[in-house]
């Protein structure tokens, strides 16, 4: 009897067939997000999008921006726990657009892996899919690509681009903010998804398991290191539309390089502010974290967001109406700064951050419980 033929890439190991499942079993979280601007459905060589929609616009401009998770990945492969991950990287993708005002129109993925695991790869795209209806955002394509020998079986990693669009003269940023400006702050959820390699590395060094219960959190660790990225576009979005046209002068995503830096890069050169740390205080995590690693939670102003996921400057006399508008959306918000452009006070300051020639910050004082 004749032997059966064999998949030489399957002895290789790429399983095509559990590649194929995966896509079936993610279709329907997919299409969600597809409104009829979206052509050609799931599993084309490109996602279509109708740029019709743009005849709108005096002069529209393309926003693009493109991300990962990083090493939050590592965690949830150690507690098999995949479905937020998706939301992490929406928010790490398209909450960056939305920083210079700009509407996300749609969005790609891409997952590598050791092995594909069907239900495993459903969890992260349902994850992104649902994220990205959250914002407004069309998932209109994506790759799963199989990668034998050079990572685990547990092994993956994702990342994404995203493209957004914004009038030309509604653009944000650093040239329309002026002296007195407010800085608010909008409340994280957490860790979001920076630090990590940071977290992972005082936890391992403390001997703890991400199956324990982390009693100060009131959840296992594992959990907790887990809470989604908070979304900001469709608030933020909502709070330009509901304020007095030109109210909203900046916003910055607090992600890699922590408050100083990020902020930095949305000021004018020549000016500088100061961030009174009295205002908030951060997160138990970002507490219990530092804790453990017996250092002081200053020392990890430049990794965490410590409790601010991202921080909007407005016009003076705008500061309590974005407060309201920003905390009738559900996300705490408070005034942490003002902008000044006269002579700036002796001492060190965040500044050139990113490699962007921007304004001046720095953080004062101490934490709302005392803590230095």
């Amino acid at each position: 009897m004749a032997a059966s033929p064999t998949n030489p890439y399957a002895q290789a190991g790429v399983d095509t067939a559990a590649g194929d499942l995966a896509v079936e079993l993610m279709k329907a979280s997919v299409r969600a997000t597809h409104g009829p601007e979206v052509l050609g459905g799931v599993g084309g060589f490109a996602g279509m999008f109708d740029a019709s929609a743009l005849l709108g616009y005096t002069r529209p401009l393309l926003a693009s921006s493109t991300d990962g998770v990083g090493t939050k990945v590592a965690i949830a492969q150690a507690i098999d726990k995949h479905d937020t991950i998706g939301q992490d990287l929406v928010g790490m993708v398209v909450d960056d657009i939305v920083v210079v005002g700009a509407k996300p129109l749609f969005m790609t993925d891409y997952i590598a892996c050791g092995k594909v695991v069907p239900e495993r790869i459903a969890d992260i795209v349902r994850g992104i899919a649902e994220a990205c209806s959250a914002t407004g955002t069309a998932l209109v394509g994506g790759e799963t690509a199989e990668h034998p020998g050079l990572l685990g079986p547990r092994d993956y990693d994702v990342a994404g681009a995203a493209t957004g669009v914004v009038e030309a003269d509604a653009v944000l940023g650093a040239d329309r903010v002026q002296d007195g400006d407010a800085v608010i702050a909008l409340a994280s959820s957490g860790l979001h998804s920076n630090g990590y390699s940071l977290v992972r590395h005082i936890v391992a060094n403390a001997g703890i398991g991400y199956g324990d219960n982390a009693a100060d959190l009131g959840t296992t660790w594992g959990e907790a290191l887990l809470e989604p990225t908070r979304l900001y576009t469709t608030p933020l979005l909502k709070l330009i539309e509901e304020l007095p046209a030109g109210a909203i002068h900046s916003l910055s995503h607090v992600t890699g390089g922590g408050i100083a830096a990020n902020l930095a890069r949305v000021l004018p050169q020549g000016s500088w502010s100061e961030v009174d740390r009295s205002t908030w205080s951060p997160s138990p995590v970002f507490r219990v974290l530092a804790d453990i690693a017996g250092t002081p939670i200053t020392d990890t102003e430049g990794t965490w967001n410590l409790g601010i996921g991202f921080l909007a400057v407005v016009a003076a006399e705008q500061k309590d109406a974005a407060i309201a508008a920003i905390e009738a959306q559900g996300i705490p918000a408070w005034q942490v700064a003002t902008v000044h452009t006269g002579a700036r006070p002796a001492g060190e300051f965040e500044e050139g951050a990113k490699g962007v020639d921007g304004g001046a910050v720095r953080l004062v004082g101490a934490y709302a419980n005392g803590t230095k």
